[in-house]
């Protein structure tokens, strides 16, 4: 079949099988156009719980599945590609955080979403990159634990001054590959492009950029901007989609290391095969769904 015909048999058997696909800004273009919803794990996850579909297909990576299913339990979900998972959200589990908090008493656990739902059963809140400056700015807890990005944690902690952080000391390995280096040979390649990257960037790439936000932030940065040219400082298939929605616009990948293998592993056939029946069941045991909705309840409680 060619890539049409793909994309054509899913639409015709998602209507068939009361399906909701979501794809993560992450994913290739060609599953973009079949799904429902587009966009970031915690905006995936609210859309699935408001759609009508009884069945709903993650094409991103685990721990957004997870938080699919935390919020819409009674939905069955699916994850496209089993294998898909976060380098991230698995540096950290309950036993570190369970720990940290002993080691630190008095201080508020905050979990990146990027966590596994067993990890969030052991946290106070959980926050996005979009709004865990507004999220810390709004706890009145002064002491923070931020896991387990402490590239985030660090672009945060810059806009929160009044707050105390400890971080653990992890990261994503796709954001942590850019370098100063990178943004010195970008912008001498594209000297009148603004650059525009993630808060999971490293702080040498971060205090040199135009705009620092969220995949989300970024695309309608660029979008709105009157600017012409872009360097982009995130996965690299931000740069295809924003093409495609910008085509009168130029964009320039930050570094050719700007590649999440997780991500790539979802394919338009791994979602034919899901609308067919034939993906991963996400099952999460009924304590954990109701202690790790509890810190994404204060999360929106805090971020509006």
């Amino acid at each position: 079949m060619t890539t049409r015909e793909l994309q054509d048999k899913i639409i015709e058997l998602k209507k068939k099988n009361d399906v909701c696909i979501l794809a993560h800004a992450y994913v290739s273009h060609d599953i973009w156009e079949v799904a429902d919803y587009v966009g970031d794990s915690y905006g995936l996850s609210v859309q699935a719980a408001k759609a009508p579909q009884k069945n709903v297909i993650m094409a991103g990576v685990r721990f957004m599945a997870e938080t699919c299913k935390t919020l819409s339990p009674d939905k069955t979900v699916y994850l496209a590609n089993s294998v898909a998972g976060c380098p991230m959200a698995a540096q950290i589990d309950k036993k570190t955080i369970e720990q940290m908090k002993a080691g630190n008493p008095g201080y508020a656990v905050v979990a990146y979403i990027n966590t596994t739902a067993e990890t969030k059963t052991a946290v106070d809140v959980v926050v996005t990159s979009s709004s865990a400056v507004k999220i810390l700015n709004n706890m009145e807890e002064k002491n923070i634990l931020f896991v387990p990005d402490c590239n985030l944690g660090g672009w945060v902690q810059k806009q929160c001054p009044d707050k105390n952080f400890k971080f653990f000391s992890g990261g994503c390995p796709t954001h942590l590959r850019m370098t100063a280096s990178h943004v010195k040979e970008a912008k001498k390649a594209h000297p009148n492009a603004l650059l525009l990257v993630h808060p999971e960037c490293r702080a040498e790439v971060t205090e040199q950029a135009d705009y620092v936000g969220s995949t989300t932030g970024i695309m309608k940065f660029a979008k709105e901007s009157d600017a012409k040219e872009f360097i982009i400082g995130t996965e690299s298939t931000i740069v295809e989609h924003l093409q495609f929605e910008c085509p009168d616009k130029k964009f320039y990948l930050l570094s050719k290391e700007c590649v999440c293998h997780n991500m790539k592993m979802t394919t338009l056939v791994d979602v034919y095969n899901a609308v067919k029946g034939d993906a991963e069941e996400i099952v999460l045991p009924a304590d954990v769904i109701e202690q790790s909705r509890k810190p994404i309840d204060r999360m929106i409680e805090l971020g509006g």
